[in-house]
């Protein structure tokens, strides 16, 4: 069976992310019929309608991983109840121009670290609704949602708590689902 491939899109550029390591986390407890290859996001320049014309490489790499792969897995912290300004700025460009938007018809899955209790729950609302806009379909559950970050991470960087292990793997397996079933539906989506 053909591996699916999902894109990676970490929404902190912060060294020592507790989101790039849940990602990491993701890529270690990942079922083997998938691969996870995590773009970069940190060249990208702030988003400018008159620039569309010549689109910037940064840009150009990102829309052509997007494109390319089955689903796309987001690890975003929360900032101000809501999505950092560098993971929004992402979706905006890849986004469009309309007519060129990579997102429409691919699986999604959500992860979230946060110091906090809610583990970055509301930064996840602001993406699922992103993400009803431009016609792309977000795993609802389970839920990953990681709270109290530092307990759950160790002095490397490792995702040490097992039942967060468990709960990302069973997402990626929903995301796996999902893709596969998008890409034998062969199913045109419309744009509007």
């Amino acid at each position: 069976m053909e591996k699916i491939k999902i894109v990676g899109i970490v929404g902190s550029l912060r060294k020592g992310s507790y989101n790039r390591m849940l990602m990491d986390a993701a890529i270690e407890v990942k079922p083997e019929d998938c691969v996870i290859e995590v773009a970069d996001i940190s060249q990208i320049p702030l988003y400018n309608q008159d620039n569309e014309s010549e689109v910037p490489q940064p840009v150009v790499v990102l829309k052509e991983k997007i494109k390319s792969a089955d689903a796309i897995l987001v690890a975003t912290p929360e900032y101000n109840y809501s999505i950092p300004g560098v993971l929004k700025n992402a979706i905006d460009w890849a986004s469009r121009p309309y007519d060129l938007d990579v997102f429409s018809g691919k699986a999604v899955g959500l992860m979230s670290a946060s110091i906090g209790q809610m583990g970055g729950g509301r930064a996840q609302y602001h993406l699922r609704q992103s993400f009803v806009f431009l016609n792309a379909f977000t795993i609802n559950k389970p839920e990953v949602m990681v709270s109290f970050a530092p307990e759950k991470f160790d002095g490397e960087g490792r995702l040490k708590d097992d039942k967060t292990k468990e709960v990302v793997r069973k997402m990626l397996v929903n995301l796996i689902e999902l893709a596969r079933i998008l890409k034998q539906s062969g199913k045109v989506f419309e744009k509007i």
